[in-house]
């Protein structure tokens, strides 16, 4: 989000980002205007450990944290947002799809945008769910499939339902009757790039436009790395993203199957594991808790990731192919999307064994058309701009001139 903030501020907007106290650093740091929601809920150092609790949970019981965490971040949202919304006097709103402040906008009459950061939630039987790594497909059984687990969606979700359907009742607005609903009738703008989504027949989604990563490298903290310790064998970058990182035992498998290959293994371990915990690994890689990701990016051979959504994009902007590990949430849904493209394999984590990685990996490393077709895909994202495409979008759907309106873009 400070990323498409920084490019509506070039394009002349004002631009005010709220958030719980724990985001205020790096938001001010981007030199992005901030406003505090939440206080009372999310008081200073709650992130840090929810990402801890967060960091031990896979699967189905990541899902349901998840989904515990999103009900809590929309109630507070639904008390807190009108007052803060107001207080800052803003005219639209830029709404994380995980977030549910459209409500607030639908509630205060105010025009209001979805931002998917993750893979966009679509209502399109030709595409499965966002959490599940299943194929797209066309046929009958797919589409059914499809839309099973749309069902299942808003039953897991229905808790959350109730509690905003409660407040839009109190508000005088339209309950929501579908997981749909809760997006943006004017737009749903996604740093999804159309590249990487799944190759499907007929015309896309109604309302929905695909941009690009959503990066600004020169906002990255700058992070020590000992880069005397690369040997200038091919890297193999291994990083199971920030914040579900506490599983010792998928990072020993890594260095477990890239043990005896010729190439160097890197592993950031993130902020969900001391690094001294993984001491005698096989083929002594080199083990830090952050990594310079998009510096070594431009380095690597190979990347084993979890499938976060921003590793992969950042992977595929260097033409870096991949091997994913998804553990949950919204991973399953951007490796499947990785594999049909053809820029990686995927392993479950439920057949995680170091020989099934070992062979996933040589295959990438040394069967070409993985390479390729990354590289493909590095070209076609080399021509985004995501972000400043995005402030574009905003500004032709709203019918705004540049510098002539501010854009408030709430988390």
């Amino acid at each position: 989000m400070t990323a498409l903030a920084r490019s509506l501020e070039l394009r002349g907007h004002e631009v005010i980002l709220f958030g719980i106290a724990d985001t205020e650093e790096r938001v001010r740091a981007a030199g992005i205007g901030f406003h505090p929601i939440g206080a009372q809920d999310y008081p200073p150092g709650s992130l840090h450990k929810l990402d801890e609790r967060m960091a031990r949970l896979k699967g189905v019981a990541a899902l349901r944290f998840t989904l515990q965490r999103v009900r809590n971040s929309a109630r507070m949202v639904l008390r807190d947002g009108p007052q803060a919304v107001r207080a800052a006097n803003v005219d639209v709103l830029l709404v994380d799809e995980a977030d549910f402040a459209g409500n607030v906008a639908d509630h205060l009459g105010l025009p209001w945008i979805s931002i998917a950061l993750l893979p966009p939630l679509l209502h399109d039987d030709r595409f499965p769910p966002f959490w599940l790594g299943w194929a797209a497909g066309m046929d009958g059984l797919s589409r059914l499939r499809n839309r099973l687990a749309m069902r299942l969606l808003l039953r897991i979700g229905a808790p959350i339902f109730r509690e905003i359907n409660t407040q839009r009742s109190a508000w005088g607005l339209k309950p929501y009757e579908r997981p749909e609903d809760g997006l943006s009738p004017l737009a749903q703008i996604t740093q999804l790039p159309e590249a990487l989504e799944f190759p499907i027949q007929g015309e896309k989604p109604a309302g929905l436009h695909y941009t690009g990563p959503f990066v600004h490298a020169r906002q990255r903290p700058e992070i020590d790395f000992p880069w005397e310790r690369l040997d200038g064998r091919p890297l193999i970058y291994a990083s199971l993203g920030t914040f579900q990182n506490g599983s010792e035992t998928i990072f020993r498998t890594i260095a477990d199957a890239c043990a005896g290959l010729h190439a160097q293994l890197l592993i950031s371990v993130g902020g969900g594991l001391d690094p001294g915990s993984l001491n005698n690994l096989a083929g002594s890689p080199l083990v830090v808790r952050f990594a310079p990701q998009l510096k070594i990016l431009k380095k690597a051979a190979l990347v084993i990731t979890h499938a976060g959504i921003n590793t992969v994009l950042e992977s595929l902007a260097e033409g870096v192919p991949l091997v994913a590990i998804p553990l949950g949430n919204d991973q399953p849904g951007v490796a499947a999307r990785l594999k049909a493209r053809g820029a990686g394999v995927v392993v479950s984590r439920h057949r995680l064994t170091p020989h099934r990685l070992r062979k996933a990996i040589r295959l990438v490393l040394e069967e070409p058309p993985y390479r390729d077709a990354a590289q493909r895909l590095q070209r076609s994202i080399q021509q985004l701009d995501g972000p400043g495409r995005a402030a574009e979008l905003i500004e032709q759907v709203l019918q705004l001139r540049s510098a002539d309106c501010c854009l408030p873009a709430p988390v």
